[in-house]
């Protein structure tokens, strides 16, 4: 049984690259990295020594930027800090009770596949709901819903560690807000994600009080805080 101590969700990005996300990673020695066009993401393991870093560098480059997430091993000096970020995990409890998740049916909500790419990057540029790229989509399944056609809310699949799977790039047009839209998609992805046996988590960053009261309305409870953190390498 997946307890609210599992471990995987303390390494979730090197986790995910270790196993379902395997055929998306970019490896050398105990180093990895998402391949560029689906994700920045890069993990090291819990007690990275100087060779580690080494090979995460030579895997990015030269001057590359580094998303290492919310791992707590900080690099060398050289690498250049870019960016510290104070945010939340939240899960699904373990008791599995249906909540609120069920209290709407998923109407309107459209799966969103490569075709919808171009609609999802610019939903994103406007929105900023975090880190997408023109692969990002491949990571697990993203959903949206379209008002006349055109796509005004989504979110989607992301880090995918064991028994795991990690809701992101929630996100609406600021002209279709207030609509529920959020509500219904994360609600939909949560339910798809307890239908095969696994339990849905998320990050939010610490200053977002609207989307924590969103996610705690539809049933999930903070685990523990966590820094993310960016570099740019030697």
């Amino acid at each position: 049984m997946l307890t609210d101590d599992d471990p995987v969700l303390d390494d979730p990005v090197g986790r995910s690259l270790g196993s379902r996300h395997a055929h998306l990673a970019r490896r050398r020695g105990r180093a990895a990295t998402y391949l560029a066009d689906v994700a920045t993401f890069s993990a090291v393991p819990a007690d990275p020594d100087a060779a580690d870093w080494a090979d995460l560098a030579a895997l990015l480059g030269p001057g590359a930027f580094a998303d290492m997430f919310s791992c707590p091993a900080v690099p060398p000096p050289s690498w250049e800090p870019v960016f510290g970020l104070e945010g939340r995990q939240l899960i699904w409890p373990t008791d599995g009770h249906p909540g609120p998740l069920g209290a709407e049916p998923d109407t309107g909500v459209v799966a969103l596949g490569a075709d919808s790419v171009p609609e999802m990057l610019d939903l994103v540029a406007r929105t900023e709901p975090g880190p997408f790229w023109p692969r990002t989509h491949e990571l697990g399944t993203y959903l949206g819903v379209r008002v006349d056609g055109t796509l005004v809310a989504m979110a989607g699949e992301r880090l995918r560690p064991p028994g795991w799977t990690e809701i992101s790039a929630v996100c609406t047009a600021p002209d279709a807000r207030g609509q529920g839209h959020a509500a219904r998609l994360v609600r939909a992805l949560a339910t798809r994600i307890l239908t095969r046996g696994e339990r849905p988590f998320l990050h939010v960053a610490e200053t977002n009080d609207r989307a924590i009261a969103l996610y705690e309305r539809l049933g999930f409870e903070s685990r523990r805080q966590v820094t993310f953190r960016g570099f740019r390498t030697p």
